[in-house]
């Protein structure tokens, strides 16, 4: 029997951290701060890890301590990422987008010892003061009033001043816990996701092949939240890879944001649709610089054709659909196009589909009725699953056997797998309608009414119907100043869609509702629809 040569050392955060810093030293972190930017080099941001390690351990944070962040993107939540694992605590992402009892649920399940937490937003950690009693120390990033929380606090900048750079790494496990972050909770408490140093080291290099693939030179913008899923990875690969990370702090609106990067000039960037819908509004309004952009990784919702031929048609920049979930690290597929794909309205077929799956995952689809896997024909329709070292095998202090199945995460989501390893998602198994015995994909349909000019928003949801048991309603978000009728988006979907899925009920709102993590919040408007609180036009015939 021949035995591997192979050293048997560790993947951990904390091989990341070193290789960053000795390798990518001259590399910046660049903090907007609304008119100008804060700028660390990754040299100094590694020295500043250091004291921050040797802070909290002087406040009795251990090895498997979990310390909260209720943060922006921003410097120190930066350095929260690489210090909290790296010690062997674990770090735990709290999103500032949960309603109080949810982040409430939360601070307790995980277990938090410590929140470091921005001044700007002490006034929504203070709606979980049960859940803040049983915290030991609250450390607020910068200078503002705490007196909301009713205790005593620490202060960052304090806690870091105190300590001199060096710091004794400890040599981890791989299998160790090394950051937590939970579901957006549509359904029910959110649940826990707890990743390992392995699965974060693994996540990191494969995202990097799989196609957010940035390095030296490049300077990326990362507008996805640090509290949803890891910022999608992009911490980690930017830092191991060597592209500077700008980080936007509190703005994220359209003005602040495009005026970040007419400043800093980013080339790659990643946030959901809903951002990057804002930034088409706000450029067919006024001029704004987008020149230095070359990709952009749209994520957490899909993503509509239009939308891909905007920002190519306008400013020239390559939009790549991302797949994924927090279960999943999160990144799953990439929607990077074929090689041998040269024709730009062929590549937007390609761009346009969910994604193609990044190596290290494993996928399958699965007969909802006969549990058979499905062949990748691109027509075979069942339930997704996933395997991999950066999927989750379980819920944290929970057990959901109905998520998992011989050895595979089921995603909740339906589609296709075609012979190149591209999937399609064509609905949630929870928002598929069938009418009249025939299956109508709310994916595909709310993509196509996006595509109409005057609409800026579209979810659609299944409603009760006497004659075919359940039929579409679209609630539709329409472009100020704009007028439409359902009559007249009825007609546009015509030669678009099969006959029997366009909608004869319509209703128009200012909003669509969305979750945390900025996704259409379909049980909102289920719930709105039952009732009556939605105003219902039709256009039947």
């Amino acid at each position: 029997m021949v035995h591997s040569t192979m050293m048997d050392h560790p993947l951990t955060v904390t091989q990341l951290l070193r290789h960053g810093a000795r390798v990518h030293g001259e590399r910046e972190v660049v903090t907007w701060l609304g008119d100008s930017a804060r700028r660390v080099t990754f040299a100094d941001t590694y020295e500043r890890v250091e004291r921050l390690a040797k802070a909290l351990e002087t406040l009795g944070i251990g090895h498997g301590d979990v310390v909260g962040t209720f943060c922006w993107n921003h410097q120190e939540h930066l350095e929260a990422y690489f210090a909290v694992p790296c010690m062997g605590a674990v770090l735990h992402t709290l999103n500032i987008r949960l309603f109080p009892d949810q982040l409430d649920f939360v601070i307790r399940d995980g277990g938090d010892k410590a929140i470091i937490v921005d001044d700007s937003l002490i006034g929504l950690l203070a709606q979980a003061p049960d859940a803040l009693a049983e915290v030991e120390h609250v450390i607020v990033v910068g200078d503002g009033d705490a007196s909301a929380l009713d205790r005593e606090v620490l202060r960052y900048d304090d806690l870091i001043e105190a300590q001199s750079p060096g710091y004794e790494w400890p040599e981890l496990d791989e299998s160790a816990a090394a950051m937590m972050c939970y579901t957006s909770g549509t359904t029910g408490n959110p649940k826990g996701v707890v990743y390992s140093h392995r699965s974060q080291w693994t996540h990191t290099f494969g995202a990097a092949a799989g196609g957010l693939d940035v390095g030296d030179g490049d300077r990326t913008l990362v507008i996805v939240p640090q509290f949803h899923a890891n910022a999608w990875g992009l911490i980690y690969v930017c830092w191991a890879f060597g592209s500077d990370i700008l980080q936007p702090a509190m703005f994220l609106q359209p003005e602040p944001l495009t005026a970040f990067i007419a400043a800093e000039r980013p080339t790659f960037s990643a946030a959901v649709p809903t951002v990057w819908n804002g930034v088409l509004a706000l450029g067919a309004q006024t001029e704004i610089d987008l020149s230095s952009l070359q990709t952009v990784v749209v994520g957490g919702a899909a993503v509509p054709r239009a939308m891909i031929e905007a920002f190519h048609d306008r400013y020239g920049i390559e939009i790549v659909q991302g797949w994924g979930m927090t279960e999943t690290s999160p990144l799953g597929a990439m929607s990077t196009p074929p090689a041998d794909v040269i024709d730009w309205d062929e590549q937007v077929d390609w761009r346009a589909k969910t994604g193609r799956i990044v190596p290290g995952v494993e996928m399958r689809i699965i007969d909802a009725e006969t549990g058979t896997e499905q062949p990748w024909d691109g027509k075979a329709i069942g339930e997704i699953e996933v395997r991999g070292p950066w999927i989750t095998a379980g819920y944290h202090g929970v057990e959901d056997p109905e998520k998992f199945h011989d050895g595979w995460l089921r995603t909740g989501d339906v589609g296709v797998i075609d012979p190149r390893g591209f999937m399609q998602i064509v609905d949630r198994v929870k928002d598929v309608i069938k009418s009249g015995g025939e299956w109508i994909s709310t994916v595909d349909l709310e993509n196509t009414i996006i595509s109409h000019p005057d609409v800026t928003e579209a979810a659609v949801i299944g409603v009760p119907d006497e004659k075919w048991d359940e039929r579409p309603l679209a609630v539709v978000v329409v472009r100020e100043g704009a007028e439409l009728t359902p009559h007249g988006l009825s007609e546009f979907l015509r030669d678009k869609v099969a006959k029997w899925w366009v909608p004869e009920r319509w209703s128009f709102i200012d909003e669509v509702p969305k979750t945390s993590v900025g996704k259409y919040d379909k049980k909102v408007l289920r719930a709105r629809h039952e009732a009556g609180e939605l105003d219902i036009d039709r256009a039947d015939g």
